[in-house]
């Protein structure tokens, strides 16, 4: 049974880690857009490094001025939104250079955003960056692999149909 179980079966979409650090679950997020998943399930990522790189192969639906968020429309039809920090808006792109512009088609790992996640620190900002699955509602499951430490590029987030 096992084998027909595994015939059938849908695979999953994997979506990787945006930016290396340690993965947690979006209700350790603080900020109720993102703890109560009003925007969709996702994944938040308290980063140890600057970059932030393409989860998945996709097209750059809209990089944000600022350089503080990306949303993403990966080829696989999932919606991907990228935060980087909390109310980090409000810092004008400051701490922020963009790599990627609207309608560019990115490969899986390529840079999207770099930031200063140690000045944005220090002007009082929660550099926490939260990944969300905007059309969540289009997949069966959207599975989270949180509570571990990743490099950019593991799978944080599963999705099937």
């Amino acid at each position: 049974m096992g084998f027909l179980n595994h015939l059938f079966s849908t695979p999953e979409l994997e979506i990787g880690a945006p930016v290396a650090g340690k993965v947690v679950a979006l209700a350790e997020v603080n900020d109720p857009t993102f703890r109560d998943e009003i925007l969709g399930k996702g994944i938040a990522v308290c980063p140890t490094a600057n970059q932030i790189v393409a989860p998945c192969n996709a097209k750059v639906d809209l990089m944000f001025d600022t350089g503080h968020a990306v949303s993403l429309m990966a080829d696989c039809g999932a919606e991907i939104l990228i935060h980087v920090g909390l109310n980090t808006v409000q810092l004008k792109g400051k701490h922020f250079t963009v790599h990627a512009q609207n309608g560019d088609h990115v490969k899986a790992g390529q840079l999207l955003i770099e930031f200063d996640r140690e000045a944005i620190a220090a002007e009082g900002y929660d550099v926490i960056t939260p990944m969300i699955i905007c059309n969540t509602n289009k997949y069966g499951k959207v599975k989270t692999y949180t509570e571990k430490t990743v490099n950019t590029g593991e799978t944080v987030i599963g999705l099937v149909e």
